[in-house]
């Protein structure tokens, strides 16, 4: 019983030394003078408080912990925020440069799409117009009606560019600005055609020549020729292109009016030349019969076509792959070049002289008993033939038709026909078709240069007026306008010398055509 007594006691006294141990009173941790030493110890920014529960103890530090947390964050914040603040201003900033910048280039690109559209449809346009006046102009459709319009002339042709020798050639640019001319010593001249303002081409030494692709001279010959027989201008008109005696074709810078190419390959003077309008084609006639092809934009020599038993004396092209030749053999020639393919076309009984284009299936051909032909593609025989067409002048003391000159007296002169042949000064030596219209005009040796109205193939062509002008028409180009017509005159025909009239002037000569 003692010992019961005793363990019960001794685990009394256990159970109040330890209540009092674990005792909250009695913990000295929660005495304020130990509060006040923490807080020296953790700072006065840090304040740990008590409770005298046990629940508040542990709801006091959550509370202690999450209100630091919540400091540091907002510390955090601010922080992140005056630095975000700047650095979203610059963002911001920048942003709008670039919107600012896009939005002006999805203008100036729709802008550029818009001239880029409006420019393709305009080339669209363009190329359609082409087309379509191409294809008018093949059929003859598109014919302009320029004859029935000129007034009658008041006035005659006058003098615009001297020759020394008889004028061989001339041409017109394409904008009929500028014209070109030469003659039979070797002169190459290009002029303007209101002021009639001159600058001479001037020929390179035999040296360059040579460097420029020119052969040595052939035959008796010791040196190149001058003599000039043909002139064509490219429609660019970037390119003359010359022929004569010395069997070569020369081309020119008409820019510069230097000598930049001699095409060698001609057996023969070079008689007539062309170039295929549109294009940087050249077609070649020669005395050896034979017509040679040359790409001036490559340099190159394309093809030579042959057909012709005789020289050929003149030759004409449009703007379709077809070219019209006129041979000695008195025959013409229609040659279908992508083909390699030709019509031939003879003369009824004389020999054909000239010859041009009025349209792709239609064209007209002078011949030296002073007729003029008419011809279409689908027949052999011409349609129609204007007999005597230059006779009305070869009597003295006719009044001309312009009213202005009469007795035998010309522009350019004087022409007495008893001195010469009158079948000779009667040949037709050039004729012309001003460009898609139904005027042409034709010219001889008898003084007078005659205009045409180009009727259907059931009519053919019919006079319209008379011309007068002494000397030899060696060349005829109207303008591109039918405003004005130009004329090569000599003393001399052009392809030789068994004729001269010596009281006549060597030059160009214009005509000026009014219209109603």
């Amino acid at each position: 019983m003692k010992n019961l007594k005793k363990k019960k006691a001794s685990a009394q006294n256990t159970q109040k030394g330890s209540k009092k141990r674990f005792s909250i009173e009695s913990d000295p941790f929660f005495h304020e003078d130990n509060d006040l030493k923490r807080r020296k110890r953790f700072g006065d920014d840090e304040d740990i408080e008590s409770s005298d529960d046990s629940e508040d103890i542990y709801g006091s530090d959550d509370e202690g912990v999450d209100r630091n947390e919540r400091k540091d964050e907002e510390e955090e914040e601010e922080e992140e925020t005056a630095a975000e603040k700047r650095k979203r201003l610059a963002e911001t900033f920048l942003h709008s440069m670039r919107e600012s910048k896009r939005k002006e280039e999805e203008e100036r690109e729709s802008e550029e799409e818009y001239d880029r559209e409006e420019r393709e449809a305009m080339r669209d346009s363009w190329m359609v117009d082409m087309l379509q006046k191409e294809q008018m102009e093949g059929s003859g459709r598109s014919r302009k009606a320029i004859a029935s319009r000129i007034q009658k002339p008041t006035e005659g042709f006058h003098l615009l560019v001297k020759h020394r020798q008889s004028v061989t050639a001339v041409t017109l640019s394409e904008d009929d600005l500028k014209g070109f001319s030469s003659s039979k010593d070797g002169t190459i001249v290009s002029w303007d055609v209101d002021s009639g303002k001159t600058e001479k081409y001037a020929w390179p030494t035999d040296e360059a020549l040579k460097s420029h692709g020119a052969k040595d001279p052939q035959g008796r010959a010791t040196k190149h020729s001058k003599n000039v027989l043909a002139l064509a201008v490219s429609s660019d008109g970037r390119y003359l292109a010359s022929g004569g005696l010395d069997r070569h074709v020369h081309l020119w810078d008409i820019r510069t009016r230097q000598h930049i190419k001699a095409f060698p390959g001609h057996k023969g003077p070079v008689s007539c030349l062309t170039f295929r309008q549109g294009s940087s084609e050249l077609f070649s006639g020669s005395f050896d019969r034979s017509i040679k092809i040359w790409n001036v934009e490559d340099r190159a020599y394309v093809n030579t076509l042959f057909g012709h038993q005789s020289e050929v004396l003149t030759i004409d092209s449009l703007r379709k792959e077809r070219v019209l030749t006129v041979g000695r053999d008195r025959t013409m020639h229609l040659w279908k070049v992508p083909e390699e393919s030709q019509l031939i076309f003879r003369a009824p009984a004389t020999s054909l002289e000239c010859c041009c284009f009025i349209n792709n299936d239609e064209f007209l051909s002078g011949s030296d008993d002073g007729s003029i032909e008419h011809w279409n593609v689908t027949r052999k025989k011409p349609v129609h033939i204007v007999k005597n067409a230059h006779a009305s002048l070869q009597s003295v003391g006719i009044e001309q038709s312009n009213g202005a000159l009469s007795n035998g007296h010309m522009e350019n002169g004087t022409l007495n026909p008893q001195c010469h042949s009158s079948s000779a000064l009667s040949w037709v030596s050039a004729l012309t078709v001003c460009r898609n219209s139904d005027l042409a005009a034709s010219g001889s040796g008898n003084g007078s240069v005659q205009l045409w109205t180009i009727e259907n193939e059931s009519k053919g062509i019919s006079p319209l007026f008379e011309l007068p002008v002494a000397g030899f028409i060696n060349s005829l180009v109207f303008s591109k306008s039918g405003q004005f017509l130009v004329a090569a005159v000599g003393q001399e025909p052009r392809l030789g010398r068994w004729g001269r009239i010596a009281d006549v002037r060597n030059g160009v000569f214009v005509h000026p055509l009014k219209h109603s």
